[in-house]
């Protein structure tokens, strides 16, 4: 049910999409096709002159429509073994660019979340923000000893906002899915459900602030990346304090060379901070895009911005490096094996089928110099063939697919000749050696010694009363499979539904000898007709009740 301010918002959709000349798009549906003529009578249609590119169309009605359409489609085109290229590169061409709410409503919100004055704990607040983003706004402060600082604030109302536009992507995201020919393959409710988990996630800055915290714990000291600090007194859910930082914007290439950078060691730098990320932490910034990203005078990486973080599970750690490692030794029917027992497609699959289908999208892949093999490409080949092998790509692989572009495209941006290879084989190496070999056995050894050692004690007497049992045959095994109580539920059902068959069969001849024998002495031709009728009528919801069972 569409609530008044969404039809109002659902009006405002429609017509921006009309403006944009995407209104064949809504008539091609299959819901709206029968429809279609209409579209070629309207004079809008004839008139309207050369409309651009059909995804440059899609990405001007996204930033029409406002910051929370502009960021779906920042995180729809991370999806890039959904969506064809064309609109996967421009979609990705979207800008978060907002105007900026009032300084003093932005005073007065913190003064809210804080409950006192600014002054109560800063010294200066500009009210002219630094930056304005869909979500929050940015101002620069100073605390009270002195220390600079940013203070990131929420916009007002913004959750109210979202939960409306969000309520509407899932309308349209549903309508899709039933009637465009290609919508269970896009699977647009989950793109959206995902996209509603990111968004939620941003609004709360203390988790932003949480993610930054270990990310500095994990690079403290590093000379290879700083992340400020975060002043956790003052973080609120919709407010958060952290140390300013200064540097020139990674983007701005003929700057850094200016001041004397090796572009080399800040390309080759920027790939292994994040495979460092991935393979030591296992919890990488998702968000490395080059508005996020600032380089000291020293050639030290400065990142901000940490509302969108990613992190594996230990088996896709693995199959990852397993599987990168296996696709640079060309070792084909390994990819493959290590799909299906990572459960990424299903265990049925044919080896030598997927063997095939991955050698025809990896080989020309070898023709390029080493230098121009892109990981992130061959993630998203992989990706797009092996859904065609039944292969739900999960969010945290899509995540760090899109990482993995950007990472890329920033160091070949710094360093055209990066060799992405030759610097991240020694981390997965490293990570394999550590993970598989005598080293890692023992330490998941000791590591599993202190909980195994608490239940050792009870062991005897766990055997004891087992084999007790065992010999009183008092032993009962509570086994369950879920193909036979869906077999049992459906000879239940049909054990309803068998008598509902019988009855009604039964009540269908005893209305037509009614009506073919009942007139006569006892019954008149008006009331046979009547009771037959009514025996009908309990037939059907017989046969109804049997149908729904």
């Amino acid at each position: 049910m569409i609530r008044p301010s969404q039809a109002i918002r659902w009006l405002h959709i429609n017509l921006v999409l009309l403006r944009r000349g995407l209104d064949e798009v809504i008539f091609s549906t299959h819901l709206l096709r029968p429809l279609r003529f209409l579209l070629y009578l309207s004079p809008w249609f004839w008139f309207r002159g050369k409309l651009p590119p059909y995804p440059v169309r899609i990405r001007l009605a996204l930033e029409d429509l406002g910051p929370i359409f502009v960021k779906f489609g920042q995180i729809l085109s991370t999806r890039r073994d959904l969506l064809p290229d064309d609109l996967a590169v421009e979609l990705a061409k979207l800008q978060d660019r907002v105007p900026p709410f009032s300084g003093i409503q932005a005073r007065a919100l913190i003064e809210q979340a804080w409950d006192k004055p600014l002054e109560a704990e800063l010294d200066d607040f500009s009210e002219t923000p630094l930056a304005s983003a869909s979500i929050a706004q940015v101002h620069a402060a100073r605390l009270k000893d002195g220390h600079e600082v940013v203070v990131k604030v929420l916009r007002p109302r913004i959750k109210k906002t979202i939960r409306r536009d969000i309520g509407l992507l899932y309308v349209i995201a549903d309508l899709v899915q039933r009637y465009w020919k290609d919508g269970r393959r896009l699977r647009p409710v989950a793109l959206v459900a995902e996209y509603e988990k990111t968004i939620f996630d941003e609004l709360d800055l203390q988790r932003e602030a949480a993610n930054a915290s270990v990310l500095r714990r994990n690079f403290l000291g590093s000379e290879a990346i700083y992340i400020p600090e975060v002043y956790w007194d003052l973080t609120r859910p919709n407010v958060m304090v952290m140390e300013r930082i200064y540097g020139t914007p990674v983007g701005e290439v003929e700057t850094l060379k200016a001041q004397g950078i090796d572009m080399r060691m800040l390309g080759e730098r920027g790939v292994e901070i994040f495979f460092t990320q991935l393979f030591r932490d296992n919890f990488f910034h998702a968000d490395m895009h080059p508005g996020n990203i600032f380089v000291d005078p020293d050639g030290r990486y400065i990142a901000v911005d940490f509302g969108i973080v990613g992190s594996l599970t230990v088996e896709d750690q693995r199959y990852l490096a397993e599987n990168l490692l296996a696709f640079f030794d060309r070792d084909y029917r390994r990819v493959a094996e290590l799909h299906v027992e990572s459960g990424w497609v299903p265990p049925g699959t044919r080896i030598v089928d997927f063997e095939a289908a991955i050698r025809t999208v990896s080989e020309p892949i070898f023709e390029k110099p080493l230098a121009e093999i892109s990981f992130g490409n061959f993630l998203l080949r992989l990706f797009q063939t092996a859904r065609r092998f039944n292969m739900e790509v999960q969010p945290q692989l899509a995540l760090l697919q899109k990482t993995l572009l950007n990472i890329e495209g920033l160091g070949r941006q710094l360093y055209p000749e990066l060799d992405l290879w030759t610097t991240a084989k020694p981390f997965m190496k490293r990570w394999m050696k550590d993970q598989m070999g005598a080293k890692a056995f023992l330490a998941r050894a000791r590591k599993n010694l202190g909980p195994a050692s608490e239940q050792l004690p009870e062991l005897p007497l766990l055997a004891y009363r087992v084999l007790t049992a065992l010999d009183r045959h008092q032993l009962i095994l509570h086994w369950r499979s879920e193909e036979l109580a869906r077999l049992g539920t459906e000879l239940r059902g049909q054990r309803t539904a068998l008598p509902a068959a019988v009855g009604a069969a039964a009540l269908i001849l005893s209305a037509t000898g009614l009506l073919l024998f009942g007139p006569g002495q006892i019954l008149s031709l008006t009331l046979a007709k009547l009771l037959a009728i009514g025996l009908y009528t309990v037939a059907g919801l017989l046969l109804i009740l049997r149908w729904r069972s």
